[in-house]
């Protein structure tokens, strides 16, 4: 087959990237080093649910790629989750400075530039930041979770799942780490034991294990995430009163100090929202786009259970109208059956220093459809701020290969002024309602409850088999326990029926990751 002339390969992708519905715009194609400022490259809104990756070496311009598609993706009224893991993403909130350098880049790409800033929310977890604190509950966060941010193996795991299990028929509400560590301490008491015999049971050498887990948790500072009031993930849905999507961006400082924990949490968020949003379908512009950075962190000596969560909710939560895209250095950070789902992929330069990169250059091209581009050398030669383009068009056919000049952020390029993020959460109505801690009564106080009951003298103490049965109450919080129905009379058939569907419905409460689901306002 001919070669296609730089003239024929401009046009071929300039078509290959038109479309009928909203899109965003990733920058102008590049045919034999020369920029075709009219081939724009475009991602489509009605596709972003299809997932993507966004990958590079350091330093190649990931962080405002990501930043350019937030922007359109908000101005276009799509809401937007972002990990800020080096504080670069606070620029969002200022508009940026024009300059000659900037203007002849732009205006070369086929860009109208025009600084603008983007309604912005920040949050940190467990308030470890200015931002606006996202905590959760030890019972929402689910065993799986928690399992693997405490590295535990698969047995240690299995007996996990069951105190949860325990927990959960009970009513011993998990709230923080102490919950947790009431009921494992109970369970291995001599009046507890007894009470997964017919489960299996747990050691105390396993109750041990999970117990000094737990205390290694409290000493770097990581029970301050769980706990209440407990972060509404649909609080990351929001839009402006001016019909942009709000830009959600969690401040992640001390990555590197605890990778697992922060990337185990993304995963809470993103299974929680799985498990909330109703199904939309194929929908004209997604819901939420939710990038994930520093993907290899997530992958890295995951559990086959927490693998296969992740590779089902990232192949069904597409129908909850979520777009998923993972950032990171090469494709091969990510595993095989989840890189398979992402159709959209923004590549950007590759290393090949040593012989184990240019076997992961090799593989990357092996991923890319045939194209007019030599694409071991375009990874290899392009430049900062441009990338490896194929995208799934509206028809979910793969779009033409493109090397593309990206568009420049219409916001500042690294972080706002000292002060920004401090306003702006401050200011959030979010604040008032997430930003103080509340100790609720939970598993701790009830069984202490019982434990007294039990030691107390006397007849009335409550009921013999372990205390008062607890009582639920609804002091304030926004997600209220179910409450139960006014007394009728006496029906054994209805009573049992309802005692299996209380039963069943507990274990159903439960999602792939083992979190819960939770009434919402």
């Amino acid at each position: 087959m001919a070669k296609n002339t730089a003239e024929q390969q401009a046009e071929k992708i300039s078509s290959g990237y038109t479309f009928e519905g909203g899109s965003i715009t990733l920058g102008a194609a590049l045919v034999d080093g020369q920029v075709h400022r009219e081939a724009h490259v475009r991602l489509p809104l009605k596709m972003m649910n299809r997932h993507g990756l966004v990958a590079g070496a350091t330093g190649t311009g990931k962080t405002i790629t990501l930043q350019v598609m937030a922007e359109q993706l908000s101005t276009a009224g799509v809401p937007v989750f972002l990990a800020d893991v080096k504080g670069d993403l606070t620029g969002l909130s200022t508009p940026g400075a024009a300059s000659d350098k900037l203007l002849a880049r732009t205006q070369s790409v086929g860009m109208d530039w025009q600084a603008a800033s983007f309604p912005v929310g920040y949050y940190s977890l467990g308030g470890s930041g200015e931002g606006v604190p996202i905590r959760a509950t030890v019972s929402s966060f689910g065993p799986v979770l928690l399992a693997r941010i405490m590295e535990l193996n698969e047995t240690q795991e299995s007996s996990l799942l069951l105190v949860f299990h325990y927990a959960d028929q009970q009513d011993l509400e998990l709230y923080d780490l102490r919950d947790l560590r009431a009921v494992i301490q109970h369970l291995v008491s001599d009046k507890g034991k007894g009470d997964l015999s017919g489960l299996g049971g747990m050691s105390k050498a396993t109750a041990g294990v999970i117990l000094r887990g737990l205390v290694t948790l409290e000493a770097k500072g990581m029970d301050q995430f769980f706990g209440e009031p407990e972060f509404d993930t649909t609080e990351l849905l929001r839009v402006a009163d001016d019909g942009r999507g709000v830009l959600s961006c969690l401040e992640l400082p001390t990555l590197l100090q605890q990778p697992l924990v922060f990337s185990t949490f993304l995963i809470w968020l993103l299974a929680d929202l799985f498990e909330e949003l109703p199904e939309v379908g194929d929908a004209d512009k997604p819901k939420l786009v939710f990038f994930l950075d520093e993907a290899h962190l997530l992958f890295k000596d995951a559990s086959k259970a927490f693998m296969d969560s992740i590779t089902t909710t990232v192949r069904l939560i597409r129908s909850k109208g979520v777009g998923v895209f993972f950032i990171t250095q090469t494709p091969q950070d990510v595993p095989g059956d989840i890189l398979g789902q992402l159709a959209n992929r923004v590549q950007h330069a590759l290393r090949a220093f040593t012989p184990d990169d240019a076997k992961a250059l090799k593989a990357t091209v092996s991923t890319f459809p045939t194209s007019d581009y030599d694409l071991e050398a375009a990874l290899t030669q392009a430049g900062t701020g441009e990338a490896i383009v194929v995208v799934m068009n509206e028809q979910g056919a793969p779009t033409p290969v493109a090397w593309t000049r990206m568009w420049s952020p219409r916001s500042t390029m690294g972080a706002s002024p000292a002060g920004t993020v401090a306003e702006v959460a401050s200011a959030s109505p979010l604040m008032q309602e997430y930003g103080t801690a509340v100790d609720r009564e939970s598993a701790f106080e009830v069984l202490a409850s019982r434990q007294q009951a039990d030691a107390a003298p006397g007849p009335g103490t409550g009921d013999a088999e372990g205390g008062a049965p607890r009582q639920r109450e609804d002091r304030g919080t926004r997600r209220p326990s179910q409450s139960r129905p006014p007394a009728q009379q006496a029906n054994p058939i209805m009573d049992f029926a309802l005692q299996a569907a209380g039963i069943l419905g507990k274990e159903f409460m439960r999602g792939m990751f083992g979190t819960r689901r939770r009434r919402r306002r």
